[in-house]
Order: structure tokens, then sequence, then C-alpha cells
């Protein structure tokens, strides 16, 4: 097929549906040929690694093994009932099953953005892998990849949606759908609200954030089944593991023994080449002879000073709270006028102990060339930008297994890269396919 009549072919492959409740995006002509040597399948075992040794420091940070300052700053803005929620030493070692990084591509390699443990976009980086493979192409994980990954880590059982991600529940009913079709009948797969109360079967995924739980009427419940073990759920209970602020953690001196010792020599190098440097945003004074590492200044109000030309830093909230997911509650500090970025700094500070932010370095990404197709148009267009790939890895066995990947392709003029109508969404491919 030409490369039109294959962005055609996937369009009347679309589920009824759709896949995204009122989303689009312009369709690929091939999966996105990934550049050589991201070692993707190694990135998933660090991973693995960093997000074990996240739940060890915080457990050890909580009964006084390790610095005890570490464990309150995780838990600030949770309610206390969560928090003593997940610090039940039955739970302790009990991580997410599926971790997807999101991966902005640069000439040397990729940086990681953040480490998504409720990541959206499995349902649809599922029929894209699908649907491309049925066309002929070699993807990423294969065309089953990502539902085997699924079917590993809820093997049966009932995926929860809440109202706040219900733009995401047709992916989730497509792949319920897709694996009810292939089971022996003896498991079934079911979407269900999250706020209401149900005979729920013994495994659960959760598909919402932890601080939708104060909305849903069903958490009592769900709670307490959860805590007589009559019910197991993934991702675990534990919002201090979905915090942003753990790659400021991560890259503080004073920690560096502990992440060599837990994540071994080549993982914790590996991993500094591709975290960026990360600061908390802390308003605590100083003392007079210190500075902000790698900023070299003593205060944050001489950083809210800095020219446009010395902010190549993003501002995040690091998490539990709706601004947190998405390009809610970010800002690239270069796109704003100096007022602005000031304000936007002494916010941050000043939300310290309800919700705290940081500061990372930002990376704008290499530019690619792809081909796209808009229903309705008559040929294809050639579009420039940047890419954020988003490869899905699945606990199984003891090992994370690379499920698939979901190349997201945005504009040359977006700076923040995610799900929009303009980007092109298509699978990862090692190769250029057919």
């Amino acid at each position: 097929m030409t490369p039109l009549e294959t962005a055609q072919a996937v369009h009347r492959r679309l589920p009824p549906g759709g896949l995204f409740h009122e989303k689009s995006w312009r369709i690929a002509t091939r999966p996105f040929p990934l550049p050589a040597n991201l070692e993707l399948e190694k990135l998933g075992y660090r991973l693995f690694l960093f997000q074990r040794a996240c739940d060890t420091l915080y457990r050890l940070s909580a009964d006084g093994r390790q610095p005890a300052w570490i464990a309150p700053l995780l838990d600030k803005g949770k309610p206390a009932w969560l928090v003593d929620f997940q610090r039940q030493h039955t739970r302790a070692g009990d991580i997410p099953r599926i971790l997807r990084p999101d991966l902005i591509l640069t000439t040397e390699g990729f940086t990681i953005a953040e480490l998504d443990s409720v990541p959206g976009g499995i349902g649809l980086t599922a029929w894209l892998a699908e649907t491309y493979s049925n066309l002929g192409f070699s993807v990423t994980g294969g065309a089953g990849g990502m539902l085997d990954g699924f079917e590993h880590i809820l093997p049966g059982g009932d995926i929860l949606v809440s109202e706040e991600a219900a733009t995401y529940r047709p992916e989730m009913e497509w792949l319920a759908e897709k694996l009810n079709a292939r089971s022996d009948g003896t498991r079934q797969w079911r979407v269900l609200d999250a706020s209401a109360r149900n005979d729920w079967q013994p495994r659960l995924y959760r598909f919402f954030e932890l601080f939708d739980l104060a909305n849903l009427p069903a958490t009592e419940p769900l709670l307490a089944s959860l805590r007589d073990r009559r019910l197991e759920i993934t991702p675990p209970f534990k919002p201090a593991l979905e915090e942003k602020l753990w790659f400021a953690l991560f890259w503080m001196a004073p920690l560096r023994s502990f992440w060599r010792q837990e994540l071994g020599e080549r993982a914790f190098e590996a991993l500094q080449s591709v975290i960026p440097y990360t600061w908390i945003l802390d308003p605590s004074p100083l003392p007079p002879h210190a500075v902000l590492p790698r900023l070299e200044v003593q205060d944050w109000r001489e950083v809210a000073g800095f020219s446009q030309k010395k902010r190549n830093l993003i501002l995040k909230i690091s998490g539990f709270s709706e601004k947190a997911w998405g390009s809610r509650g970010v800002a690239v500090a270069s796109d704003l006028s100096q007022a602005a970025w000031a304000k936007a700094l002494e916010d941050a500070l000043a939300d310290f102990d309800g919700h705290p932010h940081i500061l990372q370095v930002f990376h704008a990404g290499r530019r690619f060339e792809e081909d796209f197709w808009n229903p309705g148009d008559r040929a294809t267009t050639t579009m420039s930008g940047r890419v954020r790939l988003c490869p899905y890895y699945f606990s199984v066995e003891g090992r994370m297994r690379l499920g698939g990947a979901l190349a997201t392709l945005c504009p040359d003029d977006k700076k923040l890269l995610h799900g929009m109508s303009e980007a092109i969404l298509a699978p990862a491919a090692e190769g250029k396919g057919p």
C-alpha cells in the first residue's frame, strides 16, 4: 500500500466509539522508526530498580533508618489516613506493576521528563500496535505485546476508572473487550466506575490518581477490603511513589551512597545520564555560606531574577493534585515574561507545605520529520516536530517486560510534548517497516 492508503486503512479500523472521549490525533503513515542504541529493554530494568529503591528509602526514612526529613517531605499534602495506609508494613516492597517513562528524544539519545505509574495510553498503544502489525509492519513489542503485558499484571479482574480519568475510559473498554475475546472464558475483565460500590473481582487495576480518592464514595469499602486482603490492587495506594520530586532526591549528594548501593554502580551511572537535574522548591533559607547546587545562587529570589537566556528550566507541581498529570501544573520558564516567571516561582514556594513543586533542567528535544493524514484530505502532509516516546513496561515474573511504545510527534512550536489534536501518534518500531 502507499503511505496514504496505509493511513486510510488505519482510520477505517478505529473502534466505533473511538479510543479517547472527544479526542483526536493525526494518523501516521507508518510506525515511528526509533533511533539506534536507545537500550529500551535495559531502561525498564533500571527503572524497576529505581522504583524499588524509592519505596525502600521512603520506608527506611519513616522508620528512622534513613534521614528523617524524607518521608514527611513525600507526605506533604496527603490525608493522614492515606499516609497511615501506605506505611503499613504488610505493603513493604509493593510497587507499581506498570511503568511508563516519558522520554524526550534528543540528539544524544533521550532524557526522562517524568516517570508515570498510572499511565494513560495503554489501550491506545495496544490498538496501534495491533493495527499497524496487521498492515504488515513490525512494531516494538509485537502485535500483542501490550495485551500480553496487561494480562500478566491483571490476569482477570476489574479496571476502576474515575470521572477524572473518563477521557481514557474508551481505550480501557477496548482493552478489556480484546482480553475477554482471547480468554478461555474462565477469566473476565470489566471496566467499572471507581466511584460506585461494586461486587469487585479479587484483582483490581487502579486507573485513577490517588488525590481522587476523597471524591469517591466507594473509597472506604475499597480500603477495608484491601486491609483485609480480600482484594489486591495495582498500582498500590502509595502516593509517595507518585511524586515527581524523586528525581530531585536522586540528585542529592547526601543520598548518593544510598542510590549507588540500591541501584548498583552501572544502573546508577546510566540513570544519571538520562534523569534531568532537578531541584525541590523549598522556601527554607540556606546557611549564609551555602548555594543552590548548579544554580550557584543563595536564594530562590535570585533565580526569579534570571534572564530569559538563563532560564532553561521547567517548573512542575510534584504530585497529589489534579494539576499533576498531563500538561497541567507545568510552566516552561523561558516562555514566561520576567514578571510571570517571578510570580510562578513565588506561588510554587508558597505552596510548599500543601503541594511541593520541582524545578528541572529543560530539554527541548531533537527535531524529526514524519508524514501524516487527516480524514478528508486528498494527500498526506509532512510535519516537523519533537517526539515524546512512551515505552510501557509490565512486571512479568520478576522482570520488567517492554510491551510496546507510543511515539507522540508534536509540532515544532510546542514546548510541552503530550497528546493533542495537532500531534502524530504512532507505535514505535525498531525498523522502518515494509
